[in-house]
């Protein structure tokens, strides 16, 4: 297995987080993101996403905007 570079590191992150890598290539993107902050902050942010976005979209309407809606709704299907 050749050097990894931070290019290829990130062409190859999808199979990282996944798993499915061979082991040496595995081997070799973990040698790199060891040494290099950028890389280790890239997989980082790009495992944390899934997270922030259900934090994000994680909040309930106060009841009397959900009211609102609803009612909004009933009105538009007729």
């Amino acid at each position: 297995m050749k050097d990894i570079v931070c290019v290829t590191g990130v062409e190859l992150l999808n199979d990282y987080l996944e798993g499915v890598l061979t082991a040496d290539v595995r081997a070799a993107l973990d040698a790199h993101v060891a040494g290099c902050q950028r890389c280790a902050a890239f997989i980082d942010s790009y495992r944390a996403t899934p997270r922030l976005l259900k934090e994000a979209t994680d909040a309930a309407l106060p009841d009397d905007i959900q009211r609102s809606l609803r009612a909004f709704l009933r009105a538009q299907r007729h």
